[in-house]
């Protein structure tokens, strides 16, 4: 017994870096969990104040903030820099003015920023050891990973998106959708390099997905360095939530002309995320008993949003505590995105007993005519197809919904802990004793 004790103590540990609470602060989460947490560095992390605040007060911006913490993750093993955050996103609205170039140049400015903060706190640690593990984000922790790795640190980098190969998707559908979104996407080379140094630096580069690994794969980052880490949600179930939903409302016969079929979209309203196409199978269905909420951030043009037919809403941002009320609202869930690291968005529809319809170009999570449908994307047609198939049968709807909330259990804080235990052990250490 005390061998292995001696041994968990000799364990290294893992230090994280992440801007924003991305994922729910999914992996320092599964470390801290495990106890293979060191320590977490953020930009951003609410306290007792801003949380407070948060409830308090409406306004967007303080609630969202506010939602920049965990319960499961203590404040004792997290450093941030709020006040300096603050300043950091002014400086990305500063910079993002002029266009989208400006706006890619932010995000490596930002990045670097983040990252010397992160290293004077290193730095300043009266103990570094000198081997252990980091994991961080793209675009923000080049920087880290150099000092750290000097230091006989293995280091893991997650890819959140599939880099240049999406972006030229992107341009290629403004070309098919012109006028939709408000300019016209221009990335710069010094944020692709920034990348390629990333890539080139880590020892494992993380995706969340197939779709991406091939993608970068295609972009030149070596087999062996790849490792696909699905994304995980965890949501407490309420007395009169999913399962009693979808077992019994459902399992009536619905009456669709007093209560349409809910189908919800929840992402930035972009072309990526496939709305042009969500519009266009609305447009379809408009003689249907259905609904259409699209929620988020919206960035296509006011004259796209016009575009929309009446049996479609657009409802403009949600602040994370509200995201729980449309999903509960919903009937369906759909994706019909062109590219997508995961999109996590799913595993959270599905946590609320959501079937999902999506499409193959992100996280593999729906199983076609199971708990969803998998659908080509730019296919309006197959999207109209799949939730008529809702409409003529509420049997299939309750089924699927149930073997959702069934799926979404597979995505637990575990699972990604158990990922990176291997990829930990894997890499092995760089000690320098």
């Amino acid at each position: 017994m005390a061998e292995a004790r001696i041994r968990m103590q000799a364990t290294p540990k893992w230090i994280c870096a992440q801007m924003g609470g991305r994922e729910h602060y999914a992996i320092p989460r599964a470390l801290h969990a495990t106890g293979d947490l060191r320590l977490c560095l953020t930009d951003f992390y609410a306290g007792n104040l801003t949380r407070a605040l948060g409830k308090r007060f409406s306004a967007k911006p303080i609630r969202a903030l506010a939602a920049r913490n965990h319960a499961d993750l203590p404040t004792d093993v997290v450093r941030s820099w709020n006040l300096r955050c603050l300043g950091w996103e002014a400086t990305l609205r500063r910079m993002a003015r002029p266009g989208v170039t400006e706006r890619y140049l932010g995000y490596c400015e930002v990045g670097k920023r983040f990252t010397a903060a992160a290293i004077r706190h290193l730095r300043a640690l009266p103990e570094l050891p000198d081997e252990g593990f980091f994991f961080g984000y793209d675009t923000a922790s080049l920087e880290v990973m150099q000092f750290l790795k000097d230091r006989g640190f293995r280091c893991v980098l997650d890819q959140i998106d599939p880099g240049r190969t999406e972006v030229e998707l992107v341009k290629a559908e403004q070309m098919l959708w012109p006028g939709w979104e408000k300019s016209v996407l221009d990335v710069p080379d010094e944020f692709y390099e920034r990348h390629y140094q990333e890539w080139a630096l880590a020892d494992r580069v993380v995706v969340n997905s197939e779709w991406s690994r091939q993608a970068l794969l295609l972009q030149g980052v070596p087999a062996e360095k790849l490792v696909v880490v699905p994304l995980c949600y965890k949501k407490d179930v309420q007395p009169g939530d999913a399962w009693e939903r979808s077992s019994g409302l459902f399992q009536s016969i619905r009456n669709f002309k007093k209560d349409p079929l809910r189908v919800l979209f929840l992402g930035q309203v972009m072309l990526r995320k496939g709305v042009q196409y969500l519009v266009e199978a609305a447009r379809l269905m408009q003689s249907d008993p259905v609904r259409f909420d699209v929620v988020g951030p919206i960035q296509v043009s006011a004259k796209a949003v016009a575009s929309a037919p009446p049996n479609l809403v657009f409802h403009g941002r949600a602040t994370r505590d509200r995201i729980s009320d449309w999903y509960r609202k919903a009937d369906v869930f759909v994706l019909p995105t062109l590219s997508d690291g995961f999109a996590i968005t799913q595993i959270e529809a599905m946590a609320h007993g959501l079937p999902v319809i999506a499409t193959p170009n992100c996280g593999t999570v729906v199983s076609d005519g199971v708990d969803g449908f998998v659908v080509p994307p730019r296919d309006p047609e197959a999207l109209a197809i799949a939730l008529q198939r809702y409409l003529e049968s509420a049997e299939v709807l309750a089924k699927q919904g149930r073997a959702a909330l069934i799926k979404s259990g597979q995505f637990s804080l575990s699972r990604v802990a158990g990922h990176l235990r291997e990829i930990g052990c894997g890499l092995g250490t760089n000690s320098k004793s």
